[in-house]
């Protein structure tokens, strides 16, 4: 089991759990209110920074029921959070795009986040055919 340094940049916020049996991804909050008109944007503070170990990466996306209950897009579809943004100012945030007039309260939980390894060095080799079981070139069926 890997351990990763957190530091809280808000008491306001509950600490982060892993629930055990349910997901391996982890809730991120809000760390401020945070209001916005349609059209807004902004980044919104989730209150921790982490010293994630060498060789990993966290991944920063929606919670499924974010756009339903508050009405905002993460602007950049996937947050990417490497080793190297360990510092003691390097809070992660979460960037918005409102959709509709929204207020976003501290400790509602806006996103999640999951843990990875890097991709290990490959190399790419051309080839005129693949072996693989063709389906159709669209979606997972084939059929447009």
């Amino acid at each position: 089991m890997k351990t990763i340094r957190i530091k809280y940049f808000s008491e306001e916020i509950e600490r982060l759990t892993y629930i055990e049996g349910k997901s391996d991804w982890i809730d991120l909050r809000a760390a401020k209110e945070v209001r916005m008109k349609k059209g807004e944007y902004a980044l919104i503070p989730l209150g921790v920074a982490m010293e994630l170990p060498e060789g990993y990466e966290a991944h920063v996306i929606p919670r499924s029921s974010t756009y339903k209950n508050f009405g905002i897009l993460q602007t950049n579809s996937c947050g990417l959070i490497d080793e190297s943004y360990c510092g003691d100012h390097d809070q992660w945030f979460f960037p918005a795009l409102a959709m509709r007039d929204t207020v976003i309260h501290v400790n509602d939980r806006i996103c999640q986040f999951r843990i990875m390894e890097h991709q290990p060095k490959i190399c790419f080799e051309e080839t005129g055919t693949l072996t693989g079981e063709d389906r159709g070139g669209f979606g997972s069926t084939g059929r447009q």
